[in-house]
């Protein structure tokens, strides 16, 4: 073995090359310009829920809950009626950048606050999913010819996973949030808690395949602990699918708790989500259509920025398609 070369103990998994494995991966990421652009998209609308989150609860500047009879069904970038409304009611920029909703609330400003609920509902939800499908995954990957009586740990796991992906997740998910009171904290639960059958299908058979490895193998010959191998050296290896996975889940989260919110199931007032944006302004799609389109194209604009980093994942880390792009 050369001296320039890093020595590792027996049983060690192999550290990844990272001065090699990030200029293959990131050139190959931002050559696909689709996926760059769902990047900055994401970053522009994660920076536009923080700000949102501060500016409308922490240092109020546009306030969402604010009642303006008198402006009303205001069109986008119309003037406030200043000489009517009270000065401490007055918009911001004295306009309503997005118009003014049958109660003359900003929509300008519960975009931004529905942004903030909407995103974190999203991470969260995708946060549950991804642990529990991990572990289970993992599970029965590494543990899957282990008996318990009559069945094995493998087929025990994946036929309870089977069985719940039989079950419409949609209607799963309406039913359980129709039984529970409502609050954001279920929503992100619920979701959370039906999802994340295809990340421990993912994580299984990455399992499957990397427990025959030879550094797994001299790993348990040296007596390393199971759950170090598993978490430690397994892991690592699996995540590049699952990480995939999870940034599209993202985008699913986002359309159920829209839909959800839209079918009056998901987050209550005065919280406002887009997907209640959206449900509120279906009743006036002909007299304000942009109660309707503006949180409609912003669910679109999120869930396909979503999804095009999630294919330009995909692409940076399968070795296969990124030497086809390269």
């Amino acid at each position: 073995m050369s001296a320039a070369q890093p020595q590792t103990m027996a049983g060690e998994a192999p550290e990844p090359d990272l001065a090699g494995e990030a200029p293959a991966f990131w050139p190959t990421f931002w050559k696909n310009r689709m996926a760059a652009a769902g990047a900055v998209v994401l970053v522009i609308l994660l920076g536009l829920a923080i700000a949102g989150k501060v500016l409308t609860e922490w240092w109020i500047v546009f306030d969402t809950e604010t009642i303006r009879l008198p402006d009303k069904f205001k069109p986008p970038f119309s003037e406030a009626a200043l000489g009517v409304i009270s000065a401490p009611d007055a918009p911001v920029f004295g306009r309503y950048l997005l118009g003014t909703d049958e109660l003359g609330r900003d929509v300008f400003a519960r975009m931004l606050q529905g942004s903030f609920v909407s995103l974190s509902i999203g991470f969260v939800a995708v946060g549950i999913s991804v642990l529990i499908g991990t572990a289970l995954g993992a599970l029965a990957g590494f543990y899957g010819n282990l008996r318990l009586g009559i069945i094995t740990v493998d087929t025990l796991i994946m036929r309870f996973t089977d069985t719940m992906m039989c079950f419409p997740t949609f209607f799963l998910i309406l039913t359980v949030v129709a039984l529970l009171p409502p609050s954001i904290y279920n929503i992100m639960i619920v979701i959370g808690l039906t999802s994340w059958t295809g990340t421990a299908r993912f994580v299984r058979a990455e399992f499957l395949s990397l427990r025959e490895r030879d550094f797994v193998v001299a790993a348990q010959a040296l007596g390393v602990p199971e759950i170090r191998i598993m978490f430690r050296h397994m892991l690592p290896s699996a995540m590049a699918p699952v990480l995939v996975s999870a940034t599209i889940d993202v985008a699913s989260a986002i359309l159920t708790e829209s839909a959800l919110s839209f079918l009056g199931f998901g987050v209550q007032p005065p919280y406002a989500t887009w997907g209640n944006i959206l449900a509120d302004g279906k009743d006036f799609i002909f007299d304000a259509p942009w109660l309707f389109f503006t949180p409609g194209f912003a669910i679109l604009i999120v869930v396909l920025a979503f999804n095009l980093v999630g294919e330009g994942l995909r692409e940076a880390l399968n070795p296969g398609l990124r030497e086809r792009r390269t």
